[in-house]
């Protein structure tokens, strides 16, 4: 039904009775039909005040000759039966009514269904998220106080300033040989590619790769060795941006100055261990148990940490300058069940300024020189100092003919108890004493003969080592 108002002709049992609106004052319904009361209970009136008769159909209407215009109440009602008039004004259904479209439908199942499960989830991520942020906002949480990021460089003289100087020069020796494998330290001497280490990291090396601190490795070659120094040079090719590290002099070494230590113990490249110079000047010999020629070091002591595998590293000084080759550690002794393979604080090292004379000797022919007396020592005695022997070897003479001893004046027999005023206990300690001097040297030696001390000078000759 459109929304119009309704201007078809009126049923028949709708008429207006002609009159009534005429009467009645502007803006005044009609009266209810019912008993001729007015809304108050006064008994109603007409328009011109004249009560009307209560249950008089013809006083409701004015006349009863207007009712009897009505044909349908005429018609179709008893004459006793009173039928009321439609009243516009009343409580009535209206006879027109809005068209609004078609019906929109009504919410269906898998509608609300889903509508829910959206509203769960995003219930669920804003519940979560809302969790987490009061978790970390809960005076609760445990926070451990920790120091700030700060700045990594260290002093030049620390420990650390050391290591960072030195460890781009280091490097760890692979060597493999007749006998097995083994690995070694070494460090960079100079930019064309000389690398110094230990004799007896090398001693049986077929193949030798080195290996930089940053992990590169490259093949390395023989230059030179000298087993009665224990010291070696191998060499490197094609390789750019060496860091030759800084020698140091040995002379100016005093017991208790800070060292540090860089090496390969146990094949753990790039380890740094830190010390002090806890003695000078200390004969030691390491080698010899296969046959092999000796080595004498007049040697360094330190209590840096030095494992296998730190043979040939650099000893450093507080200034990160070069002072000694670790070469020997001091373990317990072979009987004791308790022997430690280990350190057990008792280190030693070639002084620097020997190892620079062989290394600069190695690398110009690939021998080096030592100085000697021109002596055959009796290794055998066992009192105080050293002893030349009666007889040399192969039948020769103890006292070379014509040798720096010789010279000098010294006879077989002769016990050699100092050596420039320091105390000689056996041979082994003289040998040591004059390897650490170099050919040409002048020495002062004390000699007792026949019960008696003399004093010899003696100027150092040369020989070539092995």
């Amino acid at each position: 039904m459109s929304d119009r108002q309704h201007t078809e002709p009126a049923p028949k049992w709708w008429s207006r009775p002609e009159g009534t609106a005429d009467a009645r004052r502007a803006g005044v319904p009609s009266p209810r039909p019912g008993d001729g009361r007015a809304a108050d209970g006064a008994p109603a009136t007409d328009a011109d005040g004249v009560p009307e008769a209560a249950g008089d159909p013809a006083a409701a209407t004015g006349s009863r000759a207007d009712a009897a215009t009505d044909s349908h109440i005429a018609t179709d009602s008893p004459p006793d039966t009173y039928v009321p008039r439609y009243d516009p004004w009343g409580d009535h259904q209206a006879l027109h009514v809005v068209d609004r479209g078609r019906e929109r439908p009504g919410v269906r199942l898998w509608q609300l269904v889903a509508f829910g499960a959206a509203v769960a989830l995003l219930a669920g991520g804003v519940g979560g998220y809302l969790g987490v942020l009061a978790e970390r906002r809960s005076s609760t949480r445990l926070e451990l106080p920790q120091a700030a990021v700060a700045d990594r460089d260290r002093a030049p003289g620390s420990v650390a300033g050391i290591a960072a100087a030195a460890l781009p020069g280091v490097v760890t020796l692979h060597v493999r040989g007749a006998a097995g494998g083994g690995t070694g330290t070494g460090f960079v001497l100079d930019a064309q590619g000389h690398i110094l280490t230990n004799h007896h990291v090398v001693s049986d090396a077929k193949e030798m790769t080195v290996t930089f601190s940053t992990g590169e490795s490259v093949g390395a070659e023989l230059v030179g060795r000298d087993s009665g120094y224990d010291l070696a040079v191998v060499k490197v090719s094609g390789v750019r941006g060496l860091r030759p590290l800084s020698l140091g002099n040995s002379e100016n070494v005093e017991v208790g100055d800070p060292v540090v230590a860089i090496g390969a113990p146990f094949d753990l490249s790039n380890t740094v261990t830190a010390g002090i110079i806890s003695a000078t000047g200390r004969p030691v010999t390491a080698g010899g148990d296969k046959g092999s020629d000796v080595s004498y070091v007049d040697a360094l002591q330190t209590d840096a940490p030095i494992n296998p595998g730190n043979s040939g590293g650099p000893l450093l000084d507080g200034r990160g300058h070069v002072v000694g080759i670790n070469s020997a550690i001091r373990g317990a002794d072979k009987d004791d069940p308790e022997r430690q393979g280990g350190s057990i604080g008792l280190g030693f090292a070639i002084p620097i300024n020997q190892g620079k004379r062989v290394a600069e000797e190695l690398i110009r022919t690939g021998r080096a020189t030592h100085p000697v007396i021109g002596v055959t020592l009796d290794m055998q005695y066992t009192g105080d100092g050293a002893r030349v022997g009666d007889k040399g070897a192969d039948g020769r003479p103890a006292v070379a003919a014509d040798g720096p001893a010789a010279r000098a004046g010294m006879r077989p027999g002769d016990v050699i108890t100092r050596v420039d005023g320091r105390r000689v206990r056996g041979g082994d300690e003289l040998i040591i004493k004059v390897r650490a001097l170099r050919p040409g040297d002048s020495l002062t030696l004390t000699v007792l003969r026949d019960g008696r001390e003399r004093t010899l000078e003696v100027v150092l000759g040369s020989a070539t080592g092995s």
